[in-house]
């Protein structure tokens, strides 16, 4: 009886390879985007979470002093955190997960008649559309995107 001898393959070729590498590049770009949409919606879930811990030292603040902090790009740390001049609030600045850097704070404007304030976030689109609150406490402009705000106002 005659022995048959199989040929035992011990490496891939570079056919096989490449297709390898190619399904593995397709699943990467499929899951990619979706990373990059998660990243963002836990980034609005913070954002929603610190503007409302902000109002909370705002109407704090105003409860103690009697009137609104100014309108400041600082007013985390410049008001709500300093021990010496005002009631400690919070305990640390809350920086805005959107912001091109990582000491970006949180914006706040106050309305004219320093009445009502809106405090936001510029969103996923790193654009700030909010650029003010009128003196009936309307958030301005209507189309806010997706910036993510909340306000002592009405906000419509």
């Amino acid at each position: 009886m005659e022995e048959v001898k199989m040929y035992n393959k011990k490496s891939f070729t570079l056919i096989e390879l490449m297709i390898v590498m190619a399904i593995i590049a397709i699943l990467v770009g499929m899951v990619l985007p979706r990373f990059k949409g998660m990243r963002d919606q836990a980034n609005i879930s913070k954002a929603q979470g610190e503007v409302r811990a902000i109002k909370t030292a705002i109407e704090s603040y105003f409860i103690r002093n009697g009137s609104y902090p100014p309108t400041s790009t600082t007013v985390c740390s410049s008001y709500l955190t300093t021990a010496t001049t005002y009631p400690r609030i919070l305990e640390n600045a809350l920086y805005d997960p959107f912001g091109a850097t990582a000491t970006t704070q949180y914006r706040y404007i106050r309305s004219a008649n320093a009445a009502y304030y809106v405090i936001f976030s510029i969103g996923p689109n790193a654009t700030a559309n909010i650029t003010g609150i009128s003196n009936a406490g309307v958030v301005a402009p209507a189309n806010r995107q997706d910036d993510v705000w909340t306000s002592n106002g009405s906000g419509t």
